[in-house]
């Protein structure tokens, strides 16, 4: 029963991915070409920070291609990645996404792995007018709004929020309740959008005044902020502490009583 679920969850999403590819993607992008494939482009983080996921990421994407290939392709056509490393550094995404719509006139585009590498691609598929799949990105289009977005994350319906909020659920219901707060984000899209929810999050369930206004950047694990967190942990202070990710992590402290 397992194996048949698994399968037809990635039946769904293969009839997905090439329902909006064919439906949108195709009559967006650059004319096609006079060729007996479809080219789908993207960057992905195959070096730096993300390369683990970016790596995983890309295997995925080879999966299907293959699996659909071996079915027929998409309206007849074989369909080829073409996509480059951008280093898990959003500086490189402009230039990719140019280059694979002017240079080597991919038929659609795609993003890269998570929010950082994301919001840097957005202005280039705007502009062009293009459906943009997304992948693993928190409340990218909170800020832009493109009808033309859409986002493949479990992320919930109000992403920016939604994100933190099963973490204060759990920490309202101890006892004591939680009365102060501490937040603390790396200076990247991810973590600035993440603490942004959970600030507004914050806001709802305790007081005001015990909710920082001020976002303080995450430089290294060593960072004073991290000092601050690792000693009141070890002092056993906080309530409950979550980590999500080290490139771009986004940390929430909650002590049960004011510092």
């Amino acid at each position: 029963m397992k194996s048949t679920g698994n399968m037809g969850r990635r039946s769904w999403l293969r009839g997905t991915f090439a329902a909006v590819a064919m439906a949108a993607g195709l009559s967006l992008a650059a004319p096609a070409q006079a060729a007996d494939t479809i080219k789908i482009g993207f960057s992905m983080a195959l070096t730096g920070g993300l390369a683990g996921a970016g790596k995983g990421a890309l295997i995925a994407m080879q999966i299907w291609a293959k699996d659909v290939n071996a079915r027929g392709g998409i309206l007849g056509k074989q369909v080829e990645l073409k996509f480059y490393d951008d280093q898990t550094n959003p500086a490189t995404v402009p230039g990719i996404y140019t280059k694979l719509l002017d240079v080597d006139k991919v038929d659609f585009v795609v993003s890269g792995y998570g929010t950082n590498l994301i919001a840097p691609a957005m202005p280039i598929v705007m502009q062009r007018g293009l459906v943009f799949p997304s992948l693993f990105g928190l409340a990218v289009n909170e800020k832009f709004n493109y009808p033309n977005y859409f986002q493949i994350m479990p992320a919930g319906p109000s992403p920016l929020t939604d994100w933190s909020k099963g973490f204060f659920d759990v920490a309202m219901a101890q006892n004591p309740r939680p009365k102060t707060i501490a937040l603390v984000g790396a200076d990247a899209e991810f973590a600035r959008n993440a603490v942004k929810g959970a600030r507004e999050n914050a806001k709802k369930l305790i007081p005001p005044s015990s909710v920082p206004s001020r976002r303080a950047s995450l430089i290294s694990s060593s960072s004073a902020p991290i000092r601050r967190i690792r000693s009141a942990w070890s002092r056993r202070r906080p309530k409950s502490v979550s980590r999500r990710g080290c490139s771009a992590a986004a940390w929430w402290g909650c002590n049960s009583r004011p510092s």
